[in-house]
């Protein structure tokens, strides 16, 4: 692993977190920055929010989550940005939305899961049954995979007709035991905006399927606020 701090290609070089850095690269990146991110492979700047954060890359990061609030709105949400700047380090994206949600209308959920089957094996091919609701419809569909998360996932984004990309998979038990409850964390890419997911539950697979449908939803949600077209769905 490479340590954050290290000069270049460490997680941290291409990070700001300070008010007046992130005012200054929002305006002109090379005001800090003597290379583009690009070309290290690093992808883009990183505006990291939190105690020392401007108002102006906060705006930025929910413009960038699909989020258009107004002048009242932005100020009461970047106050409690603030006060929870406090309390932990770093604001991540489920931090964000949780506050502006709160100053502004919460959307409506676009995907539901309503049952999922999953047959795997030593000697099956893994094999996804969902069934769910988009809007008012209901769709059903059948779906295979590598294993029993990939088979469900890779239906799910048949149902929906999403082509967003898995960045990472993480799943902690909550509790002790066998029949410990299962909390499944996921992070997805499509079109170069990024949501992460949450789902919990004793079965994982179910799990993996809510924290994937959470993620969705909050794509589908910034989609709707940017003023793009409904979300597609697929055949029965």
């Amino acid at each position: 692993m490479v340590q954050p701090n290290k000069a270049i290609v460490g997680a941290n070089a291409f990070a700001h977190e300070s008010g007046i850095h992130q005012d200054g690269v929002l305006k002109e990146p090379m005001t800090y920055e003597i290379m583009r991110p690009e070309s290290v492979g690093a992808g883009k700047t990183h505006m990291v929010l939190g105690k020392h954060s401007g108002r102006n890359a906060f705006k930025k990061r929910l413009e960038e989550m699909g989020y258009h609030p107004n002048e009242a709105e932005l100020d009461q949400a970047f106050e409690r940005l603030k006060r929870l700047a406090d309390q932990k380090k770093e604001i991540f994206e489920e931090d964000l939305e949780t506050i502006i949600t709160e100053e502004m209308d919460r959307p409506s959920e676009t995907y539901k899961l309503i049952a999922i089957h999953v047959e795997s094996g030593s000697d099956v091919t893994p094999t996804a049954t969902v069934e769910m609701s988009i809007g008012e419809a209901v769709h059903k569909m059948v779906g295979k995979g590598d294993g029993p998360v990939d088979a469900a996932y890779r239906t799910i984004a048949a149902i929906t007709q999403t082509k967003s990309r898995l960045l990472s998979y993480n799943v902690k038990g909550i509790t002790g035991g066998t029949d410990a409850l299962g909390e499944v964390s996921v992070s997805i890419e499509e079109e170069g905006k990024t949501a992460m997911g949450h789902g919990a539950d004793t079965d994982i697979i179910i799990a993996s399927a809510r924290a994937y449908l959470n993620a969705l939803n909050k794509l589908a949600a910034r989609a709707a606020r940017g003023g793009k077209a409904e979300p597609k769905v697929g055949l029965i």
